[in-house]
Order: C-alpha cells, then sequence, then structure tokens
C-alpha cells in the first residue's frame, strides 16, 4: 500500500487561482446541494494555537484534514497553519495521498472568498481593503484580483513598519497602487470590497466604518470567542455562510449577536453555495451590505487535494511512502 506525498511547493505550483476558484464555486454548491458530507470542526486548544480535526467526503473523494492553528508562528516567519490532508480512493477506501494542509488552506481559503466576492460585491467593486499583512492577506488579495479589476489596495495592521513592507511588496505584484492606512476606518473608508484576515480576539471592523454597497469577506475568526466584526456590522450587513449548521454554532461574531438578542438565526440568510447556484438571492440593491462568513470547510480541502493528487500523478510530482 503506498501514499503519494505532496509538499507545499507541489501544491503551490499545481493548485492556480485559475483552478482553485472554480473548485471553491462547485464544491460550495455541491455542499448546499447535500451532495457532499462532512462533520463539524472539532477544536482542541492547546498551549499556543488550536488542535483541528475536520473529516468529511465528497462523491469523488474522502479524507480528513488535522491541522494545529499557532498564531505566535507568524512572529518567527513560521507558517501558523501546520499539518495535513490525508485523502482516500473511495473504492477501496485506500489511502492514496497526504498533502501539505497549510499550503492547501492557505489557497483554498483565499480562492473561496474570492468566488463569493463574485457573486456577492457588485460588479464595479475596485478599491480593496485588506486588514491583516500575514499569509492570508496576500492570498486573498491574489485571489480578489481575479474576479475583480481592482484600481488599488489599502492594507491595514497593527504594526505600522510591518503594513508598510507588506504594501511596498504587493504593489508590483499586483501591478496597482497599495497604500498602508493608519486605521481600520481609514483602510476601510471607501473600500467596495473588505477582507477581513486578522487574528483579533476583539472587534477590530466596525459597521459604522464600512461605506454602503461594500462587500465584506469575515475569514480571521474562525472559532468560538474571537470576533473581527462588531454586532452592528453583523446587524446591518446580509449574511452568507460557507456552512450554516457551522457559522450558527461556532462563529463567534454571529453567535455574540444572536446571544445579545440583536438577531436571529434567520439573520444568516443562507450558504455561499445557495447564492452560487441561484437559489439564493445575495445582493440585492447597489447599497446593501454583504457579509460571507468563513470558517473553513472540509469539503474545499478535499476537492483542493484531490485535483492537486491527480494532477500530481499524471505530471509525476510528490514522493511514494509506503506503510
Amino acid at each position: 500500500m503506498g501514499i503519494r506525498v505532496i509538499d507545499r511547493q507541489t501544491v503551490r505550483r499545481l493548485l492556480t487561482w485559475e483552478a482553485a476558484i472554480p473548485l471553491m464555486r462547485e464544491a460550495m454548491m455541491a455542499l448546499s446541494a447535500g451532495r457532499t458530507g462532512q462533520l463539524l470542526r472539532q477544536l482542541l486548544p492547546i498551549e499556543g494555537g488550536v488542535l483541528a480535526v475536520m473529516p468529511g467526503a465528497t462523491p469523488e473523494v474522502f479524507g480528513a484534514k488535522l491541522i494545529s492553528v499557532m498564531p505566535g508562528n507568524f512572529d518567527k516567519g513560521i507558517a501558523s497553519h501546520q499539518g495535513g490532508v490525508l485523502l482516500f480512493e473511495p473504492e477501496s477506501g485506500a489511502p492514496v495521498a497526504l498533502l501539505h494542509a497549510g499550503e492547501i488552506t492557505a489557497i483554498r481559503t483565499a480562492a473561496a472568498s474570492a468566488a463569493a466576492t463574485d457573486v456577492l460585491a457588485r460588479p464595479d467593486a475596485a478599491r480593496l481593503a485588506i486588514l491583516g499583512y500575514g499569509e492570508q492577506a496576500e492570498t486573498h488579495a491574489h485571489a480578489v484580483a481575479h474576479v475583480r479589476k481592482l484600481a488599488g489596495v489599502t492594507v491595514w495592521g497593527r504594526s505600522a513598519e510591518r503594513a508598510r513592507a507588506f504594501a511596498d511588496r504587493l504593489a508590483p505584484q499586483l501591478g496597482v497602487p497599495v497604500t498602508p492606512a493608519a486605521g481600520v476606518e481609514a483602510a476601510v473608508a471607501e473600500a467596495d470590497i473588505v477582507c477581513a484576515v486578522t487574528g483579533a480576539r476583539e472587534p477590530i471592523l466596525f459597521g459604522a466604518a464600512v461605506a454602503a454597497g461594500a462587500h465584506v469577506n469575515l475569514a480571521g475568526a474562525s472559532g468560538l470567542g474571537p470576533r473581527e466584526a462588531d454586532d452592528d456590522l453583523i446587524v446591518r450587513g446580509r449574511i452568507f455562510a460557507d456552512h450554516r449548521e457551522g457559522v450558527l454554532r461556532q462563529s463567534g461574531e454571529v453567535v455574540h449577536a444572536i446571544e445579545a438578542g440583536l438577531i436571529g438565526e434567520g439573520h444568516v440568510l443562507g450558504e455561499i453555495g445557495e447564492v452560487m447556484a441561484g437559489a439564493k438571492a445575495g445582493r440585492l440593491t447597489a447599497e446593501d451590505v454583504t457579509i460571507y462568513k468563513s470558517l473553513g470547510a472540509i469539503v474545499q480541502d478535499l476537492a483542493s487535494g484531490w485535483y492537486v493528487y491527480r494532477r500530481a500523478m499524471q505530471d509525476g510530482l510528490g514522493t511514494d511512502a509506503s506503510f
């Protein structure tokens, strides 16, 4: 019995934005249509972070992601997400591939936000605000640039020095002006699209600061407790989840607003896959503030991993291991 081990560089080489964004669209529609299965993420707090276990199945493949999330790694120059995606071949049930989970997570999360942006943001949206300057900030900027023609980007982070360095690095990559902002309010004041990808424990993005007609991707806070957005923004927005059950039970922003009596569960209008399939209306007017709440779904990892595995087998990439 053998497993194809696929490293970070190979994942990055094969899982391009041109491949990943359509993959996420199909995966989210399949999830919302009930063609896939997944359990809620199991999160185990550990010193310095969390250990997450995410099992699931699609018609093509089943498997699981086992990953540690260590926010403090950023200051050490180490990726915050460490682990593997294990894929099983559905006919025999044999494990066939082990892929670098950190790289898959970085790409598929941003690709899913881009796919959501494509169906929720205004067609003329051109100004992007990125809150954060880590790995997800960079991948989100590139992914969004594949679904909207950007005229400029503003960046905010807690360290002004790091935010400026990030902006200087990103500008030539995107080919548009990238400007560091002194505060969140300044960063988002004129933004058509906002991507929040921080490690904030308490809200940094307030409803009053977000312009009418903006689309917001909330992708940084991925469990109960941490919140990137305040209650006002949650109340104001038309919210769509990657996975409705998960968001209602494990999203800090949504659960906080529900427990405060400000919204009911019906305020989460549906899943992004339903909007993509045309089953639910997304943006209704040019003035709507739309929100995509991303916790991450294992079907995204499985779709990405299966695509990379098949390409790696075709191209002779990766390393075979026996056990």
